[in-house]
């Protein structure tokens, strides 16, 4: 069926119709899980995202974003084939979770700073749970393990670089944006010199770029509300009725014969549509199935990262010409990519995780129940956290600038 089928028409109309029904119908069960995404959103999206989108778009005003692109282009154009300010991107992403990835993205295409190619191929990759949610919430929150969480962090982060790497042959043929010129400056003094063009063809004043940042960060961020309050309602309302159940179901007759231990299906179902139910679902499965299968199952449903997210990602991706197909297709990739890693590297990730329980990070302890503390924890820990991996991005870009150089000769 193509979009203008007149079933498909019909079909999306006895869909909405049927929403409406199950929703009047149910109205307490709408209306607590209302609260639940309120509640999500609130305490967790809301203090872990706004601070990085609003310091992000005055960070791309004032030309830091060019300053950093110039230093790491010579990392992110071979590894990822696209251009240095993709580390920036990388960086939120990383730091701070999904969707921000997909806003800076959209961002810099809308500034010209990328192709539709390059910007396929980053949001790919880049967008991401934040550590703060893989480790604080998973693994120690679901699992009650700090080493846990060690294995969860290494196998969905060093997989969506993996598939960053795949990606980088996305689209080749299309155009690509303008590589830097080969130049006998410093790198640090080209980066100065990109920096403040950048600063001079923006030209509004800070306190006008600081007030359209704000602006910007909130539109998203009740966008992203929206999202997770009608998403909350959507799967409360599909467990009520049962639907939820009937899929579990059926995936459990088709996963039952390829090995895979039918607890599971419950968990994968929930993990369809939003990726804290579905691994919260994944760390109840009954005790007699093995830690590895269970660590496994997590890190493919973190890394699918749910439809809610992906609506989210489709949203903000509307307003270029970026399309979400590919970006469809690397989450696949990733959650099937984490479930590799987790079975080959379970014994030797499990054996270091433990020799290192001493030394773990402070941002596995439980979040502070005052919400001011809270606040407080999920920006300073995120921050701490962009910092770590900006300073890693550079470090490895000082060793690739010697072969950079050389394919510029």
């Amino acid at each position: 069926m193509t979009r203008r089928s007149p079933i498909l028409t019909l079909l999306l109309a006895l869909l909405s119709i049927g929403l409406v029904i199950t929703l009047v119908s149910h109205p307490e069960t709408s209306f607590q899980a209302a609260l639940d995404g309120l509640k999500i959103w609130w305490e967790v999206v809301f203090p872990a995202t706004l601070p990085f989108i609003v310091v992000s778009e005055i960070l791309m005003g004032v030309g830091v974003v060019h300053f950093v692109g110039v230093l790491l282009e010579p990392l992110m154009r071979p590894l990822f084939n696209v251009p240095g300010t993709g580390g920036f991107v990388l960086t939120m992403g990383f730091s701070s979770g999904y969707p921000v990835a997909a806003k800076l993205t959209t961002r810099l295409r809308e500034s010209g700073g990328l192709t539709r190619a390059e910007g396929e191929r980053l949001v790919s990759f880049a967008t991401t749970g934040d550590p703060l949610f893989v480790i604080g919430a998973v693994a120690v929150g679901f699992f009650h393990s700090e080493q846990l969480g060690f294995v969860l962090a290494t196998t969905h982060y060093v997989s969506a670089l993996l598939i960053g790497i795949l990606f980088r042959f996305h689209a080749v043929a299309d155009p690509s944006s303008k590589k830097l010129m080969k130049n006998q400056l410093p790198l640090a003094i080209r980066a100065l010199q990109a920096m403040h063009r950048a600063r001079i063809r923006d030209g509004r004043p800070f306190g006008k770029l600081m007030g359209e940042a704000v602006h910007s960060a909130l539109q998203t961020l009740l966008m992203i509300g929206g999202f997770l309050i009608v998403f909350s309602v959507l799967i409360q309302l599909l467990q009520t009725i049962h639907v939820t159940q009937l899929l579990s179901t059926i995936l459990h007759i088709i996963l039952g014969p390829l090995g895979f231990p039918p607890a599971f299906s419950k968990a994968f179902i929930a993990g369809l549509f939003e990726v804290t139910l579905g691994a919260q679902a994944a760390s109840e499965v009954p005790s007699h199935i093995s830690l590895m299968w269970k660590t496994a199952v997590a890190s493919a449903i973190v890394s699918w990262g749910g439809l809610s997210v992906h609506a989210q990602v489709a949203s903000i991706l509307s307003q270029t010409d970026i399309r979400v197909a590919p970006y469809l297709f690397a989450r696949i990739l990733h959650a099937c990519t984490a479930v590799v890693m987790t079975f080959v590297l379970w014994n030797p990730l499990s054996q270091l995780a433990m020799s290192m329980t001493d030394t773990l990070p402070v941002f596995l302890a439980q979040r502070e129940s005052d919400p001011m503390l809270h606040w407080w924890h999920v920006f300073s820990q995120s921050g701490l956290i962009a910092l770590a991996i900006s300073l890693f991005l550079f470090l490895l870009s000082v060793v690739f600038v010697k072969g950079w150089r050389k394919s510029y000769r």
